[in-house]
């Protein structure tokens, strides 16, 4: 399989995000959030704030809410939760890099209702490479690979200049 060019998924969510909501909605003090799960989802939330021109977004950090909390325990470099906005009421835009089995979504979900109940939250991914085992879909996708080895998995890495790359590794089996 190649590699898919992340730089182009990145390039069709924003223009998908940019035709979805009106000018203004990301830029106003009551308008939509942008929240990013930690780390790639974060450093895509960053630019699309940027990109965007949101006034308000934040970082999710799931370590506490992932199924597997108990055998993997906390990712030593992971940053805690800082959402500099009022989530109870808020429209949020929630963005990851890569959806898989909705795992990780389903664990952003509790972390921001730790925060009070959004009106809304819609989804917004780089790459969706299929094999779900919870019920989550994405409003916004970049893209979808096709022929994806099972047994590998996708990582966003930022390059010079801000710009993104994936790579493909190997699964660690635990």
């Amino acid at each position: 399989m190649n590699t898919p060019d992340a730089e182009a998924l990145y390039r069709a969510v924003l223009e998908q995000i940019r035709a979805a909501y009106p000018e203004g909605a990301f830029g106003a003090p009551d308008g939509v959030a942008i929240a990013g799960i930690h780390s790639g989802g974060a450093w895509l939330a960053e630019r699309l704030a940027r990109d965007l021109g949101a006034t308000q977004w934040g970082v999710v950090n799931v370590a506490l809410h992932r199924d597997d909390y108990a055998k993997k325990g906390l990712h030593s470099q992971a940053s805690p939760t800082a959402l500099p906005f009022e989530v109870e009421g808020r429209r949020i835009l929630l963005v990851d890099d890569v959806l898989h089995t909705g795992r990780t979504v389903r664990a952003a979900l509790n972390e921001l209702y730790d925060y009070g109940r959004p009106a809304s939250v819609e989804l917004a991914v780089l790459v969706d490479r299929g094999g779900r085992e919870l019920p989550v879909a994405a409003r916004f996708t970049g893209g979808e690979p096709q022929q994806m080895d099972p047994d590998s998995t996708l990582v966003l890495e930022r390059a010079d200049g801000g710009r993104f790359a994936l790579r493909i590794e190997a699964r660690d089996p635990h």
